[in-house]
């Protein structure tokens, strides 16, 4: 009985992989699209792929809010219906005046995906096979993930970056048939939240310094590791070349976090969430200085590496690759964790109107995540169009400086949260010892 769910849940499921798998083949593709097609420079694509990230990750509340007056099954048609329109004109008109209304049409479409998927989950669950319910739902996004930026390689190679964005549309239009045939006479209703209890949600969270502190320190974590989207896609092919595949280097996270979340989380049960976080965020700024050893492998093997299986490997390649795998170990010791945290951090009985904006940290990283890339890109890995064959030679000798700025950000951030808890504990044993 615990594998039965009504209909609607084994909808949302698969529709949920349909668009997580067009929603990253066209993020790991979207900075080099905005520069090589649009004709934006490093800094200004740096900058839309952030605001566009980070809106995805603000709205979904309020598009939850909708979602509740209007009714899930209208709502979930309108959002796949945006994202097709969406990611059809980006592919079909990539001018400056078109890609920026069309990521904004896609913006309020993937956050309306965001809220009502996880809503019919939990709504089409109980609480005897909830767990099982939402384990099926992560394996869908990370299933979607992977074969979203795999597809993404050979349609970069063959058809061009624009033929991604076509891939995207057809993902969407096949996930907005699915959902009308087979999401009708569903009627899931979500919390009855309004504009105005989640807008005073997001002020009290803005205007505690407990929280707001939180999410910000929490968000260097985040700002490396939106790095596999921001950063590493331009750095690997102007560096190792147009034949290298950044969407299967960032493949590697998904795969890592699938396989070590559930021993890690078992490992660290017994500790306090705040020990499993900052064991993550110690791991983050090795993980960015993984990516920078480059040169000490170059050193060692030269420009290619025999790895098993026959296999060669740029060291370039194979040091993102490392530093990849450490992000996603450090992801799987603070992501579990984290909403735990956050919800101790809370007033009382309000956790669940402040859970709603948990993932504030992503907002701001999003926007500095991408923003920082687009100016070190600029100084450190200019785009190749901009240099002259002189220039080219030798414009990617310091590149892998890149990676010392997010090895430091992530250092500050992670002793940030140790002095952060220890304040935070002081706090807490006063209040209780004057109560």
């Amino acid at each position: 009985m615990s594998w039965r769910f009504p209909r609607a849940f084994w909808t949302a499921n698969i529709v949920e992989l349909f668009e997580r798998a067009a929603y990253y083949a066209v993020f790991i593709a979207l900075t080099l699209y905005l520069t090589n097609i649009v004709g934006f420079d490093d800094i200004a694509a740096g900058w839309i792929g952030g605001v566009f990230s980070a809106g995805l990750y603000f709205l979904p509340p309020f598009a939850g809010a909708v979602a509740d007056r209007i009714g899930f099954r209208k709502a979930i048609i309108l959002a796949f219906a945006l994202l097709t329109v969406g990611y059809f004109t980006l592919g079909a008109a990539p001018y400056k005046l078109t890609v920026l209304p069309a990521l904004v049409v896609l913006m309020f479409g993937g956050s309306f995906i965001k809220s009502i998927i996880t809503g019919t989950v939990a709504k089409t669950s109980e609480p005897g096979n909830r767990a099982r319910a939402f384990s099926i739902f992560y394996g869908m996004v990370n299933v979607g993930s992977f074969s979203g930026k795999s597809i993404a390689y050979p349609l970069r190679l063959n058809l061009g970056l624009e033929a991604i964005n076509y891939y995207a549309a057809a993902m969407t239009l096949l996930a907005l048939v699915v959902v009308y045939l087979f999401y009708r006479n569903v009627e899931i209703k979500g919390e009855g939240k309004t504009f105005a209890d989640l807008w005073r949600g997001l002020m009290r969270i803005l205007t505690s310094p407990r929280l707001i502190t939180l999410v910000l320190i929490v968000a260097g974590f985040w700002i490396i590791q939106h790095q596999m989207y921001a950063t590493m896609p331009k750095y690997v092919l102007r560096t190792v070349g147009r034949e290298a595949s950044p969407e299967w280097i960032a493949n590697v996270n998904p795969f890592v976090v699938v396989t070590t979340v559930l021993l890690v989380t078992q490992l660290m049960r017994k500790r306090q969430a705040v020990t499993s976080m900052a064991v993550g965020m110690f791991l983050m700024p090795l993980s960015a200085l993984c990516m920078a050893s480059s040169p000490l492998l170059e050193s060692w093997f030269g420009s290619s590496l025999q790895l098993p299986f026959g296999i060669t490997a740029h060291p370039i390649t194979v040091v993102l690759i490392a530093g990849i795998v450490v992000q996603g170990l450090a992801e799987s010791f603070i992501s579990p964790r984290y909403l735990e945290f956050f919800s101790l951090q809370a007033p009382r009985g309000v956790e669940g109107l402040y859970l709603g904006f948990s993932h504030l940290h992503s907002f701001f990283s999003s926007l500095l995540g991408f923003g920082i890339s687009g100016y070190l890109l600029a100084a450190y890995v200019p785009d190749p169009a901009t240099l002259s064959p002189e220039a080219l030679a030798h414009a990617y000798d310091r590149s892998y400086e890149v990676w010392y700025y997010f090895a430091a950000i992530g250092a500050f951030s992670a002793l940030a949260l140790l002095l952060y808890a220890r304040i935070v504990r002081r706090i807490d044993a006063r209040a209780a010892a004057r109560a």
